[in-house]
């Protein structure tokens, strides 16, 4: 959760193509804020904790409830029109939405269930709620899978083969392949592929965030994704854990501090797990 909010915030100065298509940038800017992706990640952490721990009966209204809260406290953090008028609706329903925002927002669903079956039947609950077009869904389920399986000890060449496998994402392009042509798109069909190659190809934490930036386009929401199963992965540095925590609201450190005592500490963002070789 805390590296797909670090994605996020290292991404956001250079989205909608303002970057140099470069990995050699400041990780942090004045222009470093977070966005829609950090907070509606925040409550889908919230709206799963509160079902697993008996707050709410039924995930979905927990979901509907919680991204709205969320959604109407940070009400220009930079929705797209779609999930805007739906958070201010009378009556939100899903509008088949196969946008990046599934995806982006899934990351605690990767970390909080024993089972892949279970995490891809949340992850596709955390999608329904808006983005119920079989992409939306599939971007999400994809996402939450690479993040479990990362954290579970699989190497980047079984994650690779597991998202090819169930998911038909084209994964044979390298970032090198992908850069001079991507363009700024928020479908999940043309980022999250994108964000799992940046990952795959990705040497550490930090260089995972820098690759995904240095794609281009939508850099917020694909440093986000990738930065989630990064994090995962590699751990998170303990010195970017805290200057993450530093630019975020205490409502959003309460939430993190929730999500990492139900997924069994903090401890375990600062040192990468030992079986990911």
């Amino acid at each position: 959760m805390i590296g797909a909010i670090l994605g996020d915030m290292i991404g956001a100065p250079y989205e909608f193509d303002r970057g140099d298509k470069t990995k050699a940038f400041p990780l942090f800017s004045a222009e470093s804020k977070f966005t829609d992706d950090s907070v509606m990640t925040v409550a889908v952490a919230e709206a799963l904790l509160d079902y697993r721990d008996g707050a709410a009966a039924d995930l979905g209204a927990a979901l509907v409830n919680s991204l709205r809260k969320w959604g109407h406290k940070y009400p220009h953090a930079g929705y797209g029109a779609r999930f805007s008028r739906w958070l201010f609706s009378a009556d939100p329903a899903p509008y088949n939405s196969f946008g990046n925002g599934s995806a982006m927002r899934v990351s605690a669903a990767g970390w909080l269930y024993g089972t892949l079956d279970e995490t891809r039947a949340v992850a596709r609950a955390t999608a329904a709620v808006t983005h119920n077009h079989p992409e939306g869904i599939k971007g999400a389920e994809a996402t939450a899978s690479a993040i479990y399986l990362a954290r579970t000890g699989s190497s980047k060449d079984e994650i690779k083969a597991y998202i090819v496998r169930e998911f038909g994402y084209d994964l044979s392009r390298t970032v090198d392949e992908i850069r001079p042509t991507y363009h700024h798109v928020e479908s999940c069909q043309q980022s999250v592929p994108e964000a799992i190659t940046a990952f795959l190809e990705g040497e550490s934490f930090e260089d995972v965030i820098r690759t995904a930036v240095s794609i281009g386009g939508d850099t917020d929401t694909v440093a986000c994704i990738a930065g989630g199963v990064a994090e995962a992965f590699y751990g998170v540095p303990a010195a970017l854990r805290a200057a993450c925590l530093r630019r975020v609201p205490p409502e959003f450190c309460d939430v993190i501090a929730r999500f990492d005592k139900a997924r069994g500490g903090a401890e375990s963002l600062n040192a990468p797990p030992q079986n990911n070789t």
